[in-house]
């Protein structure tokens, strides 16, 4: 059997459950893992059938074999390349962070100082190709003495020259993006004007995987147990959201300590980083308030907030840490406004195989129990707008499939039209240029019991801050004018003096502010209902922002107030 026909069999095999089919399974593995692969191609596909069965192995003597064989990764790689072979296809975004190989990406500054903190042998700056001499050397003159007069003098300006002369200073081994990120540490400034500016670098770092824990082929978290695949997975058909949501039974949940939190929040941004990805609940992870959810069949959910620096206005954001028998297979994030929330959720390609449907109704189901909200919410981004990745897995039918539903007119017709065709002809598949069309516009989901259906159909979060701005730039004394009468006002409203609040609440309060000028009759609020406003914004600023999911949805007018300020459309 020639390797391509060995690789097709196994990966027709891994979600077989027939008699005889994990021993098929097992004997196809033990006979690939003889071979030598000859190009970067097929070493990938036998990278990624070995991944999913890591997540879904059939029995524990196929899931040691799967640990054994990923294990000669780092050297098949080697072997690869030393034997001449192309090996640029294993960067690829779709397949980058397997053992064994580098590449290189523009970081955030964050990023590049979690990176150089955590792997600080293996990242440095490719200055292969650099562009950006020109802003390099504008903040360079803050760095080194005399660097001004050089600069003026000689052309093209030999920066790197200056950078390795003043390393030689120093007696440490230090790469040049350490010695880069100590400079922007003792700059006089913010952490965010900091972060501006060395983004503005667009600095390239090249990060060497080698065999480390960072890679997709080592990375995983540990389990106390195994969920082993004998029976058939659960299909899309078999799952329904409104009886994974109405499920009176909770997930059990597990307050980790501040140890064993940062180092999932770690697992989770390296699963990021490996490939090419940055998403703010995962650079910003608070590692003092993770929760471990056991979802069932070897899922977890590690779920974490935003320390309070880094929290958004209004929203209660959490990051979601998806799990498979201690294998990182996706992430998700939930922004919550009262009992709605916005999710989405990413499964990796090498995963979608599996149980997609199940796990994110199961998701949902952890959401819907940790937040305490019932209207679920996917913006067009995810569906395909903007988004080529979205349409080609044709995420729109995975969501309507499941129940959610489009909230535009126009849309829903389309809808209805396509899901004739496909009900009619069962070979159609929709086009791309419709599926484009689908994207247009949100689809909600509630769950059956919730209050209100249809109420939060035309809300947009981005209304409310049009709304505000609108309203400042309309003002003759000017916006920043505005902004502290609008302040003044409402504290005074409140009965808010500036000692009531520290400094964060102070400014999570100017946010809050803007907001509530805009609601009509807030003086005629009870006091109970404003003496809860000022609980609202303590909760913000506290040490866990699920308080303020929680005192938030309690705050019936100020959900009705902000509920209709979303709903107009401000965008013309």
């Amino acid at each position: 059997m020639t390797l391509d026909a060995s690789l097709d069999r196994l990966a027709g095999l891994v979600c077989c459950f027939e008699p005889g089919d994990a021993q098929t399974a097992q004997k196809l593995l033990t006979q690939l893992g003889r071979r030598r692969f000859p190009d970067a191609a097929s070493l990938i596909r036998f990278h990624e059938v070995l991944l999913f069965l890591r997540a879904y192995p059939h029995t524990s003597a196929m899931r040691r074999l799967t640990e054994e064989l990923l294990g000669s990764f780092h050297e098949r790689v080697t072997r690869l390349r030393v034997a001449g072979e192309d090996v640029t296809v294993l960067i690829d975004p779709r397949v980058s962070g397997i053992a064994g190989t580098a590449f290189s990406a523009i970081w955030s500054y964050d990023i590049a100082r979690y990176l150089a903190r955590r792997y600080p042998s293996r990242v440095e700056i490719d200055w292969d190709g650099y562009e950006g001499e020109e802003q390099l050397v504008s903040i360079l003159k803050n760095f080194l003495p005399l660097f001004e007069d050089g600069a003026y003098v000689v052309y093209p300006v030999p920066y790197l020259a200056w950078i390795h002369a003043a390393k030689r200073r120093n007696e440490t081994r230090e790469t040049d993006l350490a010695w880069f990120l100590r400079q922007f540490e003792h700059l006089s400034i913010d952490e965010r004007a900091k972060a501006n500016l060395y983004d503005s670098l667009k600095l390239w770092v090249h990060w060497k995987l080698g065999n480390s824990p960072a890679t997709r082929t080592k990375m995983r978290a540990r389990v106390n147990s195994v969920f082993y695949h004998d029976r058939p997975l659960i299909k899309r058909s078999e799952v329904s959201l409104g009886r994974e949501l109405e499920d009176p039974l909770p997930l059990p949940l597990k307050k980790l300590s501040r140890a064993e939190g940062e180092k999932l929040v770690s697992l989770g941004r390296d699963m990021m980083t490996v490939r090419y990805r940055e998403l703010h609940g995962f650079t910003y992870g608070d590692p003092q308030h993770v929760l471990r959810a056991a979802a069932g069949r070897g899922v977890e959910f590690v779920i974490w907030g935003l320390p309070r620096e880094r929290r958004l206005p209004l929203l209660g954001y959490h990051a979601v840490l998806i799990l498979k028998n201690g294998v990182p297979i996706g992430y998700a994030e939930s922004l919550a406004l009262f009992e709605r929330s916005e999710v989405g959720i990413n499964l990796f390609y090498t995963f979608r195989d599996g149980e997609s449907a199940w796990i994110f109704a199961r998701l949902l189901r952890f959401i819907r129990q940790y937040l305490h909200v019932s209207v679920f919410s996917v913006e067009p981004y995810q569906l395909g707008s903007h988004n080529k990745e979205g349409i080609e897995a044709g995420s729109f039918w995975f969501y309507r499939k499941l129940g959610f539903r489009p909230v535009q007119p126009q849309v829903a017709d389309l809808v209805a039209r396509e899901e004739r065709k496909l009900a009619n002809s069962p070979g159609y598949r929709t086009p791309a240029r419709i599926l484009r069309q689908l994207a247009a516009g949100h689809l909600l989901y509630e769950a059956p019991s919730a209050p209100h259906p249809g109420a939060w159909d035309n809300f947009r979060v981005p209304n409310i801050g049009l709304a505000v701005q609108r309203r400042l730039v309309q003002h003759l004394g000017g916006e920043r004018k505005l902004r502290q009468t609008l302040v003044t006002s409402v504290a005074h409203v409140l009965g808010v003096k500036p000692a009531d609040f520290s400094a964060s609440e102070h400014q999570v309060f100017s946010d809050l502010a803007m907001v509530l000028a805009m609601i009509p009759n807030l003086s005629r609020w009870s006091n109970d209902e404003k003496s809860a406003l000022r609980r609202l914004v303590r909760a913000k600023a506290g040490s866990d922002e699920l308080r303020y999911v929680r005192v938030l949805q309690g705050q019936q007018k100020l959900r009705d107030g902000l509920r209709l300020i979303g709903s107009r459309d401000v965008t013309g």
